[in-house]
């Protein structure tokens, strides 16, 4: 299956919209990471060049996890599918919440692509911010509590059966700065490979 034709058949085109055109069988998917925010220039994102930037982050992170990952190829083959809570490319520092209820459509729609997932990991506020406004649609209130990423990290939080991960944004600059954020997030992304295996 094609992710971008698949999402286009089901929610529409649209103009600036960035969705992932690679090839995948749904049901080998048993995680979704849900990264912030796509590039500026889509060959930097998850599956664009093979040094993309996302990339030169993402890797260190499964590899400090315990895994020999080189490419996306080898995420993927994990039954890893990693995504972007927001579409579009940001074009001020924070991302409005209107960029956030545009691509939400297309993110809905992603996670009901996959029908053997497992764990969904939050990687960042504003992948935690999306996810709640779908969780709310359904649920009636938050899945994930207005309180610091690291005050719950270790709770298991469930949606629909599936287990819930809040964790830290793993593309960017933020995660070359802070090196607990790295730490925690390398832990967070160890403890969802154990739940999959």
């Amino acid at each position: 299956m094609n992710i971008k034709e698949e999402l286009e058949r089901k929610v529409g085109i649209a103009k600036d919209i960035y969705l992932n055109n690679i090839e995948i069988d749904p049901l080998t998917v048993k995680a979704i990471l849900i990264n912030e925010v796509v590039p500026a220039d889509p060959l930097q994102d998850f599956y664009g060049e093979p040094d993309a930037d996302y990339l030169k982050t993402t890797i260190p992170l499964f590899r400090g996890a315990g895994t020999a990952v080189a490419s996306m190829q080898d995420i993927l083959q994990m039954g890893i599918y990693i995504t972007n809570a927001v579409k579009t490319p940001k074009t001020e520092y924070t991302i409005e919440k209107s960029s956030i209820e545009n691509s939400l459509p297309y993110l809905e729609a992603e996670f009901s692509l996959f029908p053997n997932i497992k764990v969904i990991m939050l990687m960042g506020d504003v992948a935690k911010k999306a996810f709640n406004m779908i969780a709310k649609k359904a649920a009636k209130k938050n899945i994930i509590p207005a309180v610091s990423t690291y005050k719950l990290r270790n709770t298991p939080i469930y949606y629909e059966g599936i287990r819930v991960m809040p964790s830290y944004i793993m593309t960017g600059g933020n995660i070359l700065i802070e090196k607990s954020k790295v730490t925690m997030t390398t832990e967070d992304i160890a403890a969802m490979l154990e739940i999959i295996k």
